[in-house]
């Protein structure tokens, strides 16, 4: 009876602890979870300068244009593109000032410990002096080691007597140590004390810039509801004209598909039937999936891949089947691998879009002004395609860029390297 009594309690401890060590587990698992979610300074610092060069490519590529005529639809998208990536910036701001706030908490709790720990050691010391200072002279000392009854005692009062000086030694340079560290930490202090007031002030700045481009965007958008029939229209007529150019794009490429496996294969097939080399060099484009150098030296995306939902006109969803890219003026357009020239297509109004195959799959460059290649040029990584088209009412410079493998669009942003 006494035995499984023992053993009873014996297991209801090993429960307990057992308990006991999967809330711990559990619990240091939630925190180091919850410290890996949190931003560091150098992230959010980063990603400010990401944000800071985007506005500023916004301000060069979209809003210095001059425009022959007024498009409000147009002016309204890119101003809330601005106010979306200027919001976004204020919200880094405010976690870099929080994320620093807490450094400069922590900071000042250290050097308020170390300025205690400093004191006592200061204090100790001045006793240590105190008393070696009463005890100096070399005669007393002397005389305490003479006056022991041993040997052995005489040398260990002279061990005694070398441990205290080592032991003042160190106190001594402990001091100096502790008042170099809160020396570095005062210095650490008053330059996150600047950082924090630079990014109040940039925060007050930039606050005071959305409310400037908040009110443009509310006049334009009672412009456009006034007359949202005549939007819409356009919006629609905009939306037919592209999903013809969208068609005449995938007849180009099916054609190309059937023309090209007819030369080098009896059977048919809706997709690309590739060659040992073709699928070599299929292989390497796919190897490359987000590693893609951007088709253009200066780049800002003004539209994504899919489906979009328009900005300001509820219910119209447009379907862009790859990203539009805003750049310089007179800016070339290069080949993001290298590859064959598949096809050059012209539109009626003289505007050009080249096609570069790469196995079974094809980098498609439209509205092009001028063309420096023909079908069949073997094209090599970032080899110039040609000059991209300035529109003469926008004034911007925009370049189409889409990835096709087979038949199917391919979210160009994906393969890309990040901007």
């Amino acid at each position: 009876m006494l035995r499984t009594t023992s053993i009873a309690i014996k297991t209801k401890t090993a429960k307990k602890y057992f308990n006991l060590y999967l809330f711990i587990f559990c619990f240091s698992l939630f925190t180091s979870s919850i410290s890996a979610q949190t931003p560091t300074q150098k992230s959010l610092e980063a990603k400010r300068a990401r944000l800071q060069l985007e506005i500023k490519k916004m301000n060069s590529l979209l809003f210095q244009s001059k425009a022959e005529e007024k498009n409000i639809l147009d002016d309204i998208s890119n101003l809330n593109r601005k106010i979306t990536i200027r919001t976004r910036l204020i919200r880094t701001i405010n976690e870099e000032t929080t994320v620093l706030n807490s450094k400069i908490r922590q900071n000042q709790k250290k050097i308020n410990s170390l300025e205690k720990q400093l004191k006592v050691l200061k204090d100790d010391y001045s006793n240590m002096i105190y008393k070696s200072y009463k005890s100096k002279s070399m005669q007393s000392r002397l005389l305490f080691i003479l006056s022991s009854d041993t040997f052995h005692q005489a040398y260990k009062r002279f061990q005694y007597m070398t441990q205290y000086t080592e032991f003042r030694k160190q106190q001594g340079e402990e001091i100096i140590l502790q008042k170099k560290k809160i020396s570095v930490l005062n210095d650490e202090l008053k330059i996150q004390k600047i950082q924090k007031q630079n990014l109040i002030s940039e925060q007050k700045e930039e606050q005071s810039k959305i409310e400037i481009e908040k009110q443009e965007q509310e006049l334009l958008a009672k412009e456009i509801a006034s007359e949202k029939k005549k939007y819409t229209a356009q919006i629609k007529k905009k939306q037919d004209e592209e999903r013809k150019i969208d068609k005449q794009i995938e007849k180009i490429i099916r054609d190309a598909i059937a023309a090209e496996n007819k030369k080098n294969s009896a059977r048919k097939s809706a997709n690309f039937i590739l060659t040992p080399e073709a699928k070599l060099l299929a292989s390497k484009f796919n190897k490359n999936k987000g590693k893609l150098p951007w088709p253009v030296t200066n780049a800002l995306v003004t539209r994504k891949y899919g489906k979009i939902p328009h900005e300001t006109l509820r219910g119209i969803t447009i379907q862009s089947n790859g990203i539009h890219i805003a750049t310089n003026k007179k800016a070339s357009a290069k080949a993001v691998f290298e590859g064959t020239v598949l096809a050059i297509q012209v539109s009626s109004n003289g505007i050009k879009t080249v096609y570069i195959q790469h196995g079974n799959y094809i980098s498609l460059y439209s509205n092009l002004e001028t063309v420096s290649l023909q079908k069949g040029d073997k094209i090599k990584l970032q080899q110039r395609i040609g000059e991209i088209h300035t529109d003469k009412v926008t004034g911007k410079t925009i370049l189409k860029f889409q990835i096709w493998k087979d038949t199917n669009t391919e979210n160009p942003s994906y393969w890309l390297l990040r901007l």
